[in-house]
């Protein structure tokens, strides 16, 4: 069973009281803002030092982060982080069930898509990465506006018209609070015909680190709704690999 290494969050605090206080420190005052005694303290400076990541300055000899870092991260980030861990999330949500699976995250008031996995049935609905579905319309953007506190939920449907996009899209912002109210206290959200005649979907939603993020089942409606409870059944088994195991069941 994996354990948290101790010496590693207090490397991660130093950077972090770096970033807040925004000039140079001294060993004692690093070791007063992260709460450690000043010769254990000494030793991560210095190996942070020695490593390349703080320089030390020539007369006050105070510590600051060089960029060696922030080009790291900057490097890391070439690559979207949250499109490759959807690409995983989605191929195990689809071989699950052999339906189409698809990944979002909030942009504005719309969903975009960032994994999608083909089903396997000759019937299936089709996306591709990087399309946009209107936030209100679809199961994914339920299930991350109902990740948002209540008032900043209200604010966000009601920033702009909510025009029709299937034949029961809710396009009244009071129905669509209470809609969203539902997916909160029961952890998924379901819509049919409301993006599209005939198409319907299931979606969970969660944190990815501190980034949002959706995954949802799309596909016939008819099929979905016969098979809703197998389905959120393989929607609760994947929801802890995804967004951790302090996810809601």
């Amino acid at each position: 069973m994996p354990t948290t290494v101790p010496a590693t969050l207090r490397t991660l605090a130093i950077f972090e009281t770096f970033a807040r206080e925004r000039r140079e420190l001294s060993n004692a005052e690093v070791a007063r803002l992260i709460g450690l005694p000043e010769s254990s303290t000494s030793d991560l400076l210095h190996t942070l030092h020695e490593a390349g990541y703080l320089l030390r300055t020539v007369r006050t000899r105070r510590f600051y982060p060089t960029r060696r870092l922030l080009d790291l991260a900057r490097q890391a980030s070439e690559k979207d982080p949250l499109a490759a861990f959807a690409a995983e999330a989605v191929a195990a949500l689809s071989e699950r069930t052999g339906e189409t699976a698809i990944a979002g995250r909030p942009d504005g008031m719309r969903v975009q898509v960032v994994g999608v996995q083909p089903g396997s049935h000759p019937l299936r609905y089709m996306l591709a990465p990087g399309e946009r579905l209107a936030m209100h319309a679809s199961a994914l953007g339920k299930a991350l506006l109902a990740l948002l506190p209540p008032d900043e939920m209200r604010r966000a449907i009601r920033a702009r018209p909510l025009r029709p996009v299937g034949p029961s899209s809710i396009t009244d912002p009071d129905r669509l609070e209470a809609a969203i109210e539902e997916v909160r206290a029961r952890g998924w959200a379901w819509v049919a015909d409301e993006a599209g005649e005939g198409v319907a979907a299931l979606a969970i939603a969660g944190l990815v680190g501190d980034e949002p993020l959706a995954v949802s089942l799309a596909g016939p409606a008819s099929r979905l709704r016969n098979s809703r409870g197998s389905y959120l059944a393989a929607l609760a088994e994947v929801r802890p690999l995804i967004f951790g195991d302090l996810a809601r069941s």
